[in-house]
């Protein structure tokens, strides 16, 4: 239990910089960070941004590929999904789920992942948005 306690307190650690590193993009309207709603509590398992749209997302994953880094997406919407396709029903507009799905960009966040590379991973965003 004491070292599951100290991964959680890693990955915070490691969430909270992203977090920090991040707020320069966000405060121009480059891109969202996650939102934690007040009297939340999360446990910082994943880090993500969100591009503008679907043509940035692909353009900075591949810059960043480029760089060595695996940053990924993988939220389908289950109205997208293979599975959704053949047993769902969809009712309704999209209006938001592809959309939003489309922008989602999910950074390196791991036990053992480093200030370094988290500083790594955000300078590489920064100069594709320079």
């Amino acid at each position: 239990m004491e070292e599951a306690d100290a991964v959680n307190q890693r990955r915070m650690e490691n969430w909270n910089l992203y977090y920090e590193l991040l707020q320069d993009l966000k405060e121009a309207g480059t891109v969202e960070l996650p939102v934690v709603p007040e009297g939340c509590v999360h446990n910082g398992h994943m880090f993500y941004i969100k591009a503008r749209d679907l043509k940035e997302r692909t353009a900075l994953l591949k810059h960043l590929k480029e760089k060595g880094i695996s940053a990924v997406f993988h939220y389908v919407p289950l109205h997208s999904s293979e599975a959704g396709q053949k047993y769902g029903r969809f009712h309704g507009q999209d209006k938001h789920t592809t959309k939003e799905s489309d922008r989602l960009l999910r950074l390196p966040m791991y036990d053992g992942l480093k200030e370094e590379q988290i500083r790594y991973v955000v300078s590489e965003i920064k100069n594709f948005y320079r």
